[in-house]
Parts: structure tokens; C-alpha cells; sequence
């Protein structure tokens, strides 16, 4: 795939996530992105997938303008940016080539980062999974999860999911997630986490100012109720993400596993960033482990089927068997439930 067909490729993945500022945003970017300037010679000459399949290129850039908007650093994009009125297709170029020449350094070091969209609203797959597993197990729960950037979703037993008529977790709680829910309704136990932990390449720290920009810059400019969801779940969390590669920190957690508890692994959008090799280490400490304890393998994650959100799939340890749990928008917008 070619920069401009990833760029465009992106786009219309944006318009149909309802951000159809960022989709603009990227259309012309991909116009104009050619030999001349620093990044985008860097980013002609990226090797491998550069698409939303792979290393999303497009979002990594995206991310590095919306940072510079965050910080005022680019008066002329802060200008063309919400809550500004829509700009001009020419006003966009006049502002992207003005980022372009005058804040290399900046584009530069976000073009470097995966992007690491620690979208709160993906929770509702957590919450509605934790109930189901706390009903089948009637176990209290360790909670491991893999690529999780800053780690909000590692607090999904503290939000609360209102699924139509039915409200799962605290009456209190900071959060309350509000899909379009379709199939049937969640049930299940309030479940009972023990520990929870995470870890990512590069995690952030919500209390670091210059972390909390760069999981800020993920979320679209044109949907600031992101921002304030992920400010709430930041306001209440205690948990604690690691450093590291996903295959030795998963190997060394699971030496824990007991009978006594419901050792629960999880993904969203993040799996196909790891290597082959990870994946396959991963998936055989989770059955190695399951020989001490039982363990849950929660997936969300794209699939062939592309335009109709993530794989909702949980694979229950020792017993082997895979459970489809249905089909999620990939920022959680709506959710097809479909559990046994």
C-alpha cells in the first residue's frame, strides 16, 4: 500500500468513526505529502505496512499535529482546529505545510510512537465479559493486559456499562459507558478483582504531564467527550503498567497462577502490533499456565471481516474452547453482543 492510499485508507476509517474533521485533516495530508521535507521523505521511505493494518502511519502523524494544537506550539493549525469553524481545503494545506517546515522535531518524535488509542469506551467489552466470567467461575479475578498503553481500561470493574434497561457495575461510578447495544443484554456476577496489571513497549503515566499529552493527542480533535471520559477513568486510577515486551512480561506473570483465582488476559486493538514470534510465546504461556489455574483469553481485535468493528472472542484455559461473544465498534461505539 502506497502513503497516499494508507492516508486515504485512514480517512474513510475516520468518517465512519464520526470524525469527519481528522478524515479532511488526512486527505489533504496525503495530498501533499511529497519528496522534499523531512517527514515526509521519512515517511515515503517507511518500510513495511504503513496502513491501518500495520504500523498506521497516518495516525502516528495525526497524533503528532493534534500535539501541537494541545500545546499551542502551531498557531496556524490551532486556528483551522476545533472548535474553529471547518477551514478550507487550502487553509488546511497552508497550515499542514506550516507544521511541516517549522515543527520537524516534534512530528518527528510522534512519528516514532505506535499509536496508542487508550479509547475508555472499549471497556464495555471488559465490563460485560467480567460479569460473565465472575458468574461462570464464581472466582475472584487477576487481571493482566497486554498493549495497554496507559492502562485506563485496567479499571473496568469501576465503570459502570448501561446496556437498554440494564446497569452493570457502580451506582457511583465516574464512568458510565452508554453503547448502542444490540442482542442480548449482559448478565452475569459482580466480579471481584484481586490485582490488575499491564504492560505496553511504551506505557504512559496518566500523572506525567508529558504522557498525558501524548494519550491525549490520540483522541480526534473533533470529539472532545473522549477527552473528558478518559480525564474521569485517569481520576481514579491505581494500577500499574510496565515496560517491556508482552512475551516476557506474560511468561513472568503467569508463574502466579493458582486454582484459587481467575487469572483474566486481555487485548483491544493491539494484538497485531506484536511479532509472530510474541504472539506464539504469549498464547503458549497462557496454556502452560492454565495447567496451575484457570485462565481467560479476552480478544478484541480486527478481523477479515474490515468495516464491521472488532472480534469480540474469549478462549477459556485448560479446557480449550473458544466462545464468540460478537462484534464491537472499534471505539466502542456500539456493541453486538452475542454470549452464550
Amino acid at each position: 500500500m502506497s502513503l497516499r492510499d494508507a492516508f486515504e485508507v485512514q480517512a474513510g476509517n475516520n468518517e465512519r468513526l464520526d470524525s469527519p474533521f481528522t478524515a479532511r485533516i488526512l486527505r489533504v495530508a496525503g495530498r501533499i505529502l511529497t519528496s522534499g521535507s523531512p517527514i515526509a521523505d521519512r515517511m515515503l521511505k517507511w518500510e513495511g505496512n504503513v496502513g491501518a493494518f500495520g504500523q498506521s502511519l497516518p495516525l502516528r502523524f495525526l497524533a503528532g499535529l493534534h500535539a501541537l494544537v494541545l500545546t499551542e506550539d502551531c498557531p496556524e493549525l490551532v486556528a483551522i482546529y476545533p472548535p474553529h469553524p471547518y477551514p478550507s481545503d487550502a487553509q488546511i494545506e497552508e497550515a499542514l505545510q506550516v507544521a511541516l517546515t517549522d515543527h520537524t522535531d516534534t512530528l518527528d518524535r510522534w512519528l516514532d510512537m505506535p499509536p496508542q488509542t487508550n479509547e475508555v469506551r472499549r471497556a464495555a467489552v471488559m465490563i460485560a465479559a467480567g460479569h460473565w466470567l465472575a458468574e461462570s467461575y464464581a472466582l475472584p479475578m487477576r487481571v493482566l493486559e497486554l498493549g495497554a498503553s496507559a492502562g485506563l481500561n485496567l479499571m473496568w470493574d469501576r465503570f459502570a456499562l448501561q446496556a437498554g434497561s440494564v446497569q452493570l457495575g457502580p451506582e457511583d461510578a465516574p464512568v458510565v459507558l452508554s453503547p448502542d447495544w444490540r442482542g442480548d443484554f449482559p448478565s452475569g456476577s459482580v466480579p471481584t478483582v484481586l490485582s490488575r496489571r499491564g504492560v505496553d513497549l511504551m506505557p504512559m503515566d496518566v500523572e506525567d504531564p508529558d504522557d498525558l499529552l501524548r494519550m491525549s493527542s490520540y483522541l480526534w480533535a473533533d470529539q472532545p467527550e473522549r477527552l473528558e471520559r478518559s480525564r474521569a477513568a485517569a481520576s481514579i486510577f491505581d494500577a500499574h503498567v510496565d515496560p517491556g515486551d508482552a512475551a516476557d512480561w506474560l511468561e513472568a506473570q503467569l508463574e502466579a497462577v493458582e486454582p484459587d483465582h481467575l487469572t483474566l488476559i486481555y487485548h483491544t486493538i493491539a494484538w497485531q502490533y506484536f511479532p509472530a514470534e510474541t504472539q506464539s510465546r504469549c498464547l503458549a504461556a497462557m496454556k502452560s499456565a492454565s495447567q496451575n489455574g484457570p485462565v481467560a483469553h479476552l480478544s478484541m481485535e480486527a478481523d477479515e471481516r474490515k468495516g464491521e468493528g472488532a472480534a469480540i472472542t474469549l478462549f477459556l484455559l485448560p479446557e480449550d474452547r473458544k466462545l464468540t461473544l460478537g462484534r464491537v465498534d472499534f471505539h466502542g461505539r456500539w456493541v453486538d453482543w452475542a454470549a452464550p
